[in-house]
C-alpha cells in the first residue's frame, strides 16, 4: 500500500514538502489541503481540499508536513507531524547545523556566519527563512556545514535542536498569530530546548526575552556583546584577547549590526579562528536586500530601504544607526506591536519628519503625540502610492538628512510582501 502524505499550507515551504515528497516516496498520494481556493501553483494531478485547517479530517495520513504559517495546534491527525524544518534535522542530524533565531538580526546575522565559514574554506550551505526551504539543501555532505535562520513558526514544534544554537535580540513580535509573547517566547526556546551539554548555545544576555529562551537550556552558554564571546574593546571587535576587525570596517551600518556581527563571530568561531576569513568576511558583506540598505542620494540626501523592518524595535534600531536629521517612513498592517518605546525615541531623536502610512498610521499617530511628537513633524499619507510618499519625502528633506523606510508594521495591507514594499520604494527613489 502506498504511503499518504498531506501537505497543510502551500507557500514555498509547501512547495518544497512537495518535491521532496516526490524525491522520497515516489509513490506516494499526496493530498495538499489549505484554508482558501486552490493554489495556481499546486501541481497537477494533485488533490487539493480547500476549507478551514482546523476542521480538516487529516486522519489516515502517515505523514503530515505543517507549513510555518499554520499553528500546530489547527492540526489533527493520526499520523507523523512534521514540517520542512522538522524533517530536514531528522535527515541531517544537528551535528553540523547552526540555527540562528531572535526577533531581529536573523537574516544578516546568518549570511555573515555563512559568509565567515566560506571564506575559511569550510563547505557551508544557507537555508531557511532566509528564502531557501532547508529540504531544499539536500542532499548534506558529512563534512558540510549548513546555516539556517529559523522563525519562531519554524521553530514551534521542532524536536530536534541544533549543535550551534543562537539567540539574538527578542522583542513582543507577531501577536496576531501567537497567542501571547510567552508562547512566542516558548516557540523560540525551542532553538535550545533539546540541546544538550555537548551543544552550544550563543545568545544575547542584556535581552529579558531572549535570557528567558535560554533558561532552560542544557548547553554551554557563551553570551555575545560581552567577553567570552565576540565583543568590543577599544574600537575594535574582539574575542578570546585577539583583536578582530575596527568597528569602521565593517560593511554595515548602526549598533544593532556590530551586535550581529558579534553574534556571528561568537558562532563561527566554535567552528574555525581562522582571524583572517572573519575580517574578510565582516569587510566585504554589505548587508540583504531592504535591510537598512543605502539605495543612493539625491541633492545631498541619502535614502535607505529598511522594509524587512516590521517591528518597532527594528525600526528604533535604525534610528539609532543616524546621527544626523532624519525623514522617516512608518506604518503598515498590523501584527500586534505596541508603538510607544518607538515614539519617545522618535521624541528623542532629531527628527526633520514622521511619514505615516497604512492602516496603523493612526495608532501610531497616537503613540508619537502621547511621547509628545511636535504634531507639525508628522505627515499622515494613508494608503497613497509609493512614488508620492517619496516624493513627500524628497520635498521635506534637506541636504545632509537621511531618509528611512523602516516601517515597523507589516506590509500585507498596501503590499505582497515586504520585498514588494522594498522593490517599491527603490524605484520611486531612483525614479528621482
Amino acid at each position: 500500500m502506498s504511503k499518504r502524505v498531506a501537505i497543510v499550507g502551500y507557500g514555498v515551504e509547501g512547495e518544497s514538502a512537495y518535491r521532496y515528497v516526490r524525491t522520497t516516496w515516489p509513490d506516494a498520494t499526496v493530498v495538499i489541503f489549505v484554508d482558501a481556493a486552490r493554489p495556481d501553483d499546486a501541481p497537477d494531478g494533485v488533490e487539493v481540499r480547500a476549507g478551514d485547517i482546523s476542521q480538516a479530517d487529516l486522519n489516515g495520513f502517515d505523514t503530515v508536513f505543517r507549513s510555518p504559517s499554520v499553528r500546530p495546534d489547527r492540526i489533527h491527525t493520526d499520523g507523523r507531524v512534521t514540517s520542512v524544518t522538522k524533517e530536514f534535522f531528522s535527515v541531517v542530524g544537528p551535528d553540523r547545523i547552526i540555527g540562528v533565531t531572535g526577533s531581529k538580526g536573523k537574516g544578516t546575522t546568518t549570511s555573515l556566519i555563512y559568509e565567515i565559514l566560506k571564506n575559511a574554506g569550510i563547505s557551508v550551505k544557507k537555508a531557511g527563512n532566509i528564502g531557501v526551504p532547508a529540504l531544499d539543501l539536500l542532499p548534506v555532505k558529512d563534512d558540510e556545514w549548513v546555516v539556517l535562520e529559523l522563525s519562531s513558526f519554524q521553530l514551534w514544534d521542532l524536536d530536534i535542536s541544533p549543535h550551534i544554537a543562537v539567540l539574538l535580540m527578542m522583542e513582543p513580535e507577531h501577536l496576531d498569530v501567537h497567542k501571547d509573547v510567552a508562547e512566542y517566547i516558548t516557540a523560540k526556546a525551542q532553538i535550545t530546548a533539546h540541546q544538550t551539554a555537548n551543544d552550544i548555545l550563543v545568545y544575547l544576555p542584556t535581552n529579558e526575552m531572549t535570557a528567558q529562551a535560554a533558561a532552560n537550556t542544557a548547553a554551554q552558554m557563551i553570551p555575545y556583546a560581552q567577553a567570552p564571546g565576540a565583543h568590543v574593546e577599544g574600537n575594535s571587535i574582539t574575542i578570546n584577547g585577539e583583536q578582530i576587525i575596527d568597528v569602521g570596517e565593517l560593511g554595515l551600518v548602526g549598533q544593532h549590526n556590530i551586535d550581529n556581527a558579534c553574534a556571528a563571530v561568537t558562532a563561527a568561531w566554535q567552528v574555525t579562528q581562522n582571524t583572517d576569513a572573519v575580517w574578510r568576511a565582516l569587510s566585504s558583506f554589505n548587508g540583504l536586500p531592504h535591510r537598512l540598505q543605502l539605495v543612493r542620494e539625491v541633492e545631498g540626501v541619502k535614502y535607505y530601504d529598511d522594509s524587512i523592518a516590521t517591528t518597532p524595535g527594528s525600526a528604533i534600531a535604525a534610528l539609532k544607526a543616524f546621527e544626523q536629521p532624519k525623514v522617516l517612513i512608518l506604518g503598515g498592517s498590523d501584527k500586534g506591536a505596541d508603538f510607544h518605546i518607538l515614539a519617545h525615541e522618535i521624541a528623542a531623536n532629531s527628527m526633520r519628519h514622521v511619514i505615516l502610512i497604512g492602516a496603523m498610521q493612526d495608532k501610531i499617530h497616537a503613540a508619537l503625540s502621547n511621547a509628545g511628537v511636535n504634531e507639525s513633524l508628522i505627515m499622515a499619507l494613508g494608503a497613497a502610492p509609493m512614488s508620492d510618499i517619496v516624493t513627500k519625502a524628497h520635498s521635506v528633506a534637506r541636504e545632509g538628512d537621511v531618509v528611512i523606510m523602516s516601517p515597523a508594521c507589516a506590509s500585507f495591507d498596501m503590499f505582497k510582501n515586504y520585498k514588494d514594499r522594498g522593490e517599491q520604494f527603490i524605484a520611486a527613489v531612483n525614479a528621482l
